[in-house]
């Protein structure tokens, strides 16, 4: 696909980041990105809580400030009525309030499955952008939220868990990104991204291409939902992990003892994941620090070195 060249687009889609930025003086750029998807969850408030923290994410990621959002919603109407609409959207302005986010407003069409996300305007001095593409060898790798809701989700839809098993996920999920992303500017990080819809090791590979390195994971450091790894031996997990999957089997060399469990989560699907941190060494204790003091997981999960893709040791 060819786009015009603007030479204040700093960050594009050539990377595969998580949103564009564009320049709008020496000291300040947009950061702006889109996200919506359909429930994870069966109570409508809590998903529209989770729907507006994935989409803010993208902004935390970047290393910038959500400042405004519009909502984007494909709703049945006819099928489920406008009191359900309404928690949705409910859900999102209480996530948005609490990032002193501004709902601008948005737009809604009609459709067979209830969807609901946010376009997100965001602000970042251009010296101050953290994007996928810098990590550079002896970084260390931080993760600050457990991996695991696909599944999850998935044993939710169908029947397998309820929702007070899932509720511990819900608080992760719903869970704004913001404190992680101010600790890790204040460390130096070289690179971040927040986990979604790639799963760990999807998001991971496009740091290591973006940044021409090769990333090093230790399977028994990536924090996982104890949940999620007993739906797995029931058999449970979303056809978009197992596709992601065999996608990351092409560039993610396993040690032998890296079960085939393991494997299927670190590909699993995530729904407002927490962000992967490529943080140098001096950085590092000062990063821990603060997601301990904001509540965020502080989970040393690898580190970076030369080479390309992804090692996964036991």
């Amino acid at each position: 696909m060819t786009v015009p060249f603007d030479p204040n687009v700093l960050i594009g889609f050539a990377t595969s980041d998580d949103a564009g930025v564009y320049k709008l003086r020496d000291d300040l750029a947009l950061v702006q990105t889109v996200d919506f998807f359909t429930p994870v969850v069966d109570d409508p408030f809590d998903f529209g809580r989770i729907a507006a923290a994935n989409a803010l994410s993208d902004v935390y990621a970047m290393g910038g400030t959500p400042l405004t959002a519009l909502n984007v919603a494909a709703y049945p109407m006819e099928k489920l009525g406008p009191d359900v609409l309404g928690r949705i959207l409910a859900g999102g302005a209480a996530t948005a309030a609490e990032a002193g986010v501004a709902i601008l407003g948005g737009h809604t069409v009609e459709d067979d499955e209830p969807k609901y996300g946010m376009a997100v305007t965001g602000t970042v001095h251009p010296d101050r952008i953290v994007s996928n593409a810098g990590a550079r060898p002896g970084d260390a790798l931080v993760l600050t939220k457990p991996i695991g809701t696909g599944i999850l989700a998935s044993a939710l839809k169908k029947g397998a868990i309820d929702e007070a098993q899932i509720a511990e996920a819900v608080r992760w999920m719903a869970r704004l990104n913001a404190a992680a992303s101010a600790a890790m500017l204040a460390a130096g990080a070289h690179a971040a991204t927040d986990v979604t819809g790639f799963g760990l090791l999807g998001h991971a590979g496009e740091i290591a291409r973006a940044s021409d390195v090769r990333l090093r994971l230790s399977a028994k450091l990536v924090p996982v939902y104890e949940l999620a790894r007993e739906m797995l031996t029931r058999g449970i997990a979303p056809g978009g992990s197992r596709a992601n999957a065999a996608e990351h089997a092409t560039f993610t060399e396993f040690a032998s003892g890296v079960s085939d469990a393991d494997r299927l989560i670190f590909s699993d699907a995530q729904t407002s994941g927490g962000l992967l941190i490529a943080v140098p060494p001096d950085g590092l204790p000062r990063l821990l620090e603060a997601l301990r003091a904001s509540g965020d997981l502080d989970a040393v999960i690898g580190g970076v070195e030369p080479g390309t893709g992804i090692v996964v040791e036991a």
